[in-house]
């Protein structure tokens, strides 16, 4: 009778336990950050971003459990988004804006579904090439990466092809991820590879402590034509002693990564995760030298396609909208 009624017991403890279980996993609201490879920047970025809302973002009682996933980066990342496939991604400023309006690699398939949270940082181009490959011409005939075809990088190297009055005919193509491109430098397998990435990037760290390597500028009258072509980029300096071996400043361009999302997340879910990146960018600058870059003075700039609803409430609230 004693083994009977204490098998009863713990028969009701443990059907007690699971229903805490099942009602604090009703606590949670789960949301997803689209990031990138591991070897760029939105990757670890987007994990302290993650954890920053987990830790500081409530919804009426309930916590929100971020989580941030790898993924293909800018175009694959939109097209998550148009599909519903994940509440959030880091999609590049002028990819996004080729996605909402249907242009470039989106010409006829527009998502009209996306929306903005905020600006994040500007991503650096980094030309990352073998020594003696001393400017862009330099690559005629020679190997370089642009990612998958039809991504953000592919684009940019097809229109530094043309702003260099050459063509993919040119080059020899390939299509390897930063990581796997870096692998191939470091063989000797890739002349070059086009790597668009908050900078210091993890791969190209990797590569320089162990092969010497050339950061390509991107400068003078052809860059200044694609500038006219694609807005969004912009002039930059990477500075000398960012990559070992790179020891005077490099001039090239850089263009803003953007927090997307779509217009199926709830409007108190976008105003939560919009207030606590902008109100933890100590956290995240503890991560990357990028994230002492994200700030809520720079959330609006380079955002072309409409804000969330949300995250239009936050930024109204701290006087950035009238």
């Amino acid at each position: 009778m004693k083994t009977k009624l204490k098998t009863l017991l713990i028969s009701a403890a443990l059907s007690t336990g699971l229903a805490a279980g099942v009602a604090q996993a009703q606590e949670r609201v789960f949301f997803g950050i689209a990031t990138g490879g591991t070897g760029g920047t939105y990757y670890p970025l987007g994990g302290m971003l993650a954890q920053v809302i987990s830790n500081n973002s409530e919804l009426q009682g309930k916590k929100i459990s971020a989580t941030a996933e790898t993924g293909n980066a800018s175009v694959a990342n939109a097209g998550l988004l148009g599909r519903g496939s994940i509440e959030s991604a880091f999609v590049a400023a002028d990819v996004l804006d080729a996605a909402y309006n249907g242009k470039n690699q989106f010409k006829g398939k527009e998502i009209k579904n996306l929306r903005a949270l905020g600006a994040l940082y500007p991503e650096t181009v980094q030309l990352v090439a073998q020594p003696g490959i001393n400017n862009f011409a330099d690559l005629k005939g020679r190997s370089i990466s642009s990612g998958s075809p039809g991504s953000g990088q592919w684009q940019l190297l097809g229109d530094l092809l043309s702003a260099y009055d050459m063509s993919r005919d040119d080059i020899k193509e390939d299509y390897s991820s930063f990581s796997q491109s870096a692998e191939k430098i470091k063989d000797g397998n890739l002349d070059a590879s086009l790597i668009t990435a908050g900078s210091p990037t993890a791969s190209i760290v990797e590569l320089s402590n162990g092969h010497d390597i050339s950061i390509v500028p991107l400068t003078g009258a052809p860059v200044k034509k694609l500038l006219e072509k694609q807005p969004y980029y912009a002039q930059t300096i990477l500075p000398a002693g960012t990559y070992k071996g790179v020891d005077k400043d490099v001039e090239t361009i850089a263009v803003r990564a953007i927090w997307a999302t779509h217009t199926d997340l709830p409007e108190d879910i976008a105003y939560a995760v919009t207030k606590a990146l902008y109100e933890n960018t100590d956290t995240l600058a503890k991560v990357h030298v990028k994230g002492k870059e994200i700030s809520v003075q720079t959330a609006l700039e380079s955002v072309s396609i409409p804000l969330h609803p949300g995250a239009e409430r936050y930024y109204r609230e701290k006087g950035l909208i009238k």
